[in-house]
């Protein structure tokens, strides 16, 4: 375990040992990491072909943004909310504004849902509704999603194991194993978001919803969300993050605000509240946002970006 502007990292091989002492040292992460005065948010370095499925997978959103608008439009999902396929103009900001800096194509990575019943689709349209996906007009993007999605659940699982030994060594009444319980009966619930982000007008974070004018601050409502690094690009090439100060930011229950840093290769792992209430608290969500990226170096980047919300089931009985 180490620091990385105020992130606990683990290794991914460290995960997987079976050592009592290591086990010792990996839940006193946890606790620093997920409780009362963490910041919500560890980092597992070191997973094999991470980095070879976030290069697979991120330039795909530059990549279909730019299709046209009628095809675009073929790939959106009303009935859902817009919570499947493509969504852009939908949401709105913390200030009720359309948000219309970022797209975003949501799936489930685990499983397509083609053969859930209506009336469960009827009742939960925004977790239960069969995968959209763009096989016409880009084909690569759904094994892409899917290969990174499932790496990102599969390694969330072994932190939630962790987190189920954390709870029960702080005396928790759940039965052993019951945090990954929840989230495994939730897969037909799982939800994989591949976010752009468009140019702040004016490259100017004033002037488009303050601080966090990409993404608004909020807790993530799910048990548990995993995180890649951002890319940023400028017309489909490549390119470093031109605003030091733009990026991921974090609010722990003290009040400060923290610039959270995710390396190329980590995959991040976020407390979300489901799973802050199924802790009984031992567990804690925390506030963050998106700032986006200003100055004369940011005109026309974009950022590309990948979340994985692991989540209890509403589509099938718990």
């Amino acid at each position: 375990m180490q620091q990385s502007d105020e992130l606990v990292v683990l290794q991914y091989r460290d995960l997987l040992s079976s050592d009592p002492a290591m086990k010792a040292f990996l839940l006193s992460a946890v606790a620093q990491a997920y409780g009362p005065n963490g910041l919500g948010i560890l980092t597992v370095a070191g997973v094999p072909t991470l980095l070879d499925l976030r290069q697979q997978l991120l330039p795909l959103s530059s990549q279909f943004v730019r299709l046209p608008e009628p095809v675009l439009a073929r790939y959106e999902d009303p009935p859902s909310s817009y919570s499947f396929g493509w969504s852009h103009g939908r949401e709105a900001m913390e200030d009720g504004r359309v948000d219309t800096l970022k797209g975003s194509y949501y799936a489930n990575p685990l499983v397509d849902n083609e053969n859930l019943p209506q009336d469960l689709q009827d009742q939960y349209p925004s977790y239960c509704r069969p995968n959209i996906w763009p096989d016409r007009d880009l084909p690569h993007l759904r094994p892409a999603f899917q290969a990174l999605g499932r790496l990102m659940v599969e390694v969330g699982r072994l932190v939630l194991d962790l987190c189920d030994e954390y709870v029960q060594s702080q005396g928790s009444l759940l039965p052993p194993g019951k945090l990954l319980k929840i989230v495994e009966k939730g897969t037909a619930c799982c939800k994989a978001r591949l976010l752009h982000y468009f140019p702040s007008p004016g490259n100017d974070c004033n002037s488009n919803g303050g601080f966090a004018n990409w993404c608004g601050w909020h807790n993530d409502h799910g048990s548990l969300t995993g995180l890649v690094s951002a890319m940023y690009m400028r017309e489909g090439t490549p390119v470093e993050n031109p605003d030091p100060d733009s990026g991921l930011y974090i609010r722990d229950k003290h009040g400060r605000t923290v610039r959270a840093r995710i390396p190329a290769d980590h995959i991040a792992y976020q407390m979300g509240e489901a799973m802050q209430v199924h802790s009984g608290g031992l567990l804690r969500a925390t506030m963050h946002c998106v700032r986006g990226a200003a100055g004369a170096a940011a005109a026309r980047v974009t950022r590309h970006s990948f979340a994985v919300f692991m989540q209890p089931s509403c589509c099938q009985e718990s």
